[in-house]
């Protein structure tokens, strides 16, 4: 083995146990604090652990982030986030360097937060949290399980945040009133983190000033840059509410499934007559996220299923 760690201890690393053969590339993931630093000074030999051994074989070079790329022959190198300011040529060129190593039989150890590049270039990817080596094996399922793992922390984290109206852009003569405007997630809790895929709802309260013949009630979902997405409203649905009268408090949800790509978007919520005059329109009244444990482009996740035949 090229470099093997046998029950060190050293802050926040606990008895870490772990083994990277010559000629191979090793991603290490974690969130910040994880131990992934530490990792690469014992490697480096810049610290001793307070228990266990690091045994390395062979010469060893370390990388920080704001070292010189030396990509030059070596038997372990030690990458700590030296890639992230490396422009798109630089850093393949730095990729091909890396191959290089590994062919020639180095091993290389490189701690990153750039998961699809280590699911790319990496051997296996090894995911420390708490010190603790947590997960290891095939790149991309390592890297998939920290994304959920993540997106899981988000979500949680993004429950605890309000979403209040945010009312610049309102309009209407008045006659009715947004009084709030919900995202729930599928346990039917206010979440403005989305997962892609799961079933949600977008509730909205109105209250009528005035008495209003036939109100109807829409949404639209857009991307942060103005995009409209998915729109649709209680006329289209096929829900008549009215008449209403003065003081009528009145509760809509539109449940659907989220299949959209990761990514920002906003909510806009209306009341208006069937001719389209609003009682109450406000413009992407509020922000959410979806997330997503692997990444696809655009807006709609469509969930495509691959299959080949080699030909």
């Amino acid at each position: 083995m090229a470099i093997e760690f046998r029950g060190v201890s050293f802050p926040p690393l606990h008895d870490f146990t772990a083994a990277a053969p010559g000629g191979s590339v090793i991603g290490i993931i974690g969130e910040k604090g994880a131990g992934q630093g530490a990792l690469l000074r014992l490697a480096a030999g810049f610290d001793q652990p307070a228990a266990g051994q690091v045994v390395v074989q062979g010469s060893r070079r370390y990388l920080g982030p704001t070292g010189e790329l030396d990509l030059s022959p070596v038997d372990l190198l030690l990458i700590e986030h030296s890639l992230a300011s490396l422009d798109a040529f630089a850093q393949a060129q730095a990729l091909a360097g890396i191959d290089r190593l590994r062919a020639d039989g180095s091993t290389v150890l490189i701690v990153s937060h750039e998961l699809d590049l280590l699911g790319r270039l990496c051997d296996e990817v090894w995911w420390l949290d708490a010190g603790k080596l947590v997960r290891r094996g095939d790149p991309r399922e390592v890297v998939d399980a920290y994304r959920r793992h993540i997106g899981e922390k988000f979500r949680a984290w993004g429950a605890t945040l309000p979403n209040p109206i945010r009312g610049s852009l309102r309009r209407g003569d008045g006659r009715g009133e947004i009084l709030s405007l919900e995202t729930l997630g599928a346990s039917g809790e206010p979440a403005m983190v989305w997962q892609s895929g799961e079933e949600v709802t977008v509730r909205v309260r109105v209250r009528y000033r005035e008495p209003v013949d036939d109100p109807v009630i829409g949404i639209m979902i857009r991307t942060r840059v103005g995009l409209n997405v998915y729109g649709t409203n209680t006329e289209l649905e096929k829900v008549k509410a009215g008449p209403c009268a003065a003081g009528d408090d009145l509760r809509f949800e539109f449940r659907f499934r989220c299949d959209l790509c990761p990514g920002e978007y906003t909510l806009t919520a209306a009341s208006h007559d069937p001719d389209g005059t609003a009682h109450d329109w406000i413009d992407d009244a509020v922000a959410f996220v979806v997330s997503d444990s692997r990444y696809t482009a655009g807006v709609a996740n469509l969930r495509a299923r691959v299959a080949f035949t080699r030909v």
